[in-house]
């Protein structure tokens, strides 16, 4: 079984269509916490490192071959309580995202509607240029017209406002879309600039790693 911790129930049907589409019958499990991520805007990422812990303990015990965090704000956190002590990987859903951003060039463009999310895919983006050898610029973009759609409910007028914000991008070898609900804007864009998400990679990467501790 493969666990998905999302701090929005918007994820759940996503994650879902990737699964149906590509492994079909692969088990889910999907742990919802919404004020996660309240508490992280407001009080920092850290301070809900032992709430975040706690979920990841009772995927892991209802059976988790491996945990997908699915909110870039807390992928950090998520990373680090999983490495400490965890016997199943925990994985970011934007890490294989930032990797391929660094591949594409050295000029990042990374747009977020929260600006809670800026700071932690900015040095995620920078630790996979390290890691890769890369001098990487990576320019950060708030769209705060958006998350107030998302918020309200209308997801479309949310993508509209994230595609129209990746449109008016320019000097740039990547645009990255910080957040896994920002997916569908990939679509709507017509900009030249490689404009990349997080939930496929993201996901396969966790369907890799599941699978390489067993049946899943």
């Amino acid at each position: 079984m493969l666990a998905l911790l999302h701090t929005s129930p918007v994820h759940i049907p996503a994650f879902d269509a990737l699964r149906d589409e590509a492994h079909p019958g692969l088990p889910l499990r999907h742990f919802v916490d919404e004020e996660l991520l309240r508490r992280a805007r407001r009080d920092g990422p850290a301070a809900v490192t032992d709430a975040v812990g706690a979920v990841l303990g009772r995927a892991v015990a209802e059976g988790a071959r491996a945990v997908l965090c699915t909110c870039s704000t807390l992928g950090g956190v998520a990373e680090q309580a999983g490495a400490a002590g965890l016997a199943v990987p925990v994985l970011r859903v934007d890490r294989p995202m930032a990797a391929a951003a660094v591949a594409a060039g050295s000029r990042v463009v990374l747009l977020a509607a929260l600006a809670s999310t800026l700071a932690p895919t900015t040095a995620l983006i920078e630790e996979e240029a390290r890691r890769a050898g890369r001098a990487v610029s990576v320019r950060p973009v708030l769209v705060d017209a958006a998350w107030s759609r998302f918020e309200a409910g209308d997801t479309e007028g949310y993508v509209r406002e994230v595609a129209a914000a990746a449109d008016r991008v320019a000097h740039a070898d990547a645009i990255v879309l910080a957040q896994a609900s920002m997916a569908p804007a990939q679509h709507l864009t017509t900009t030249s600039v490689p404009v990349l998400s997080s939930p496929r990679p993201g996901f396969e990467a966790a369907v890799r790693a599941a699978r390489r501790r067993g049946a899943v």
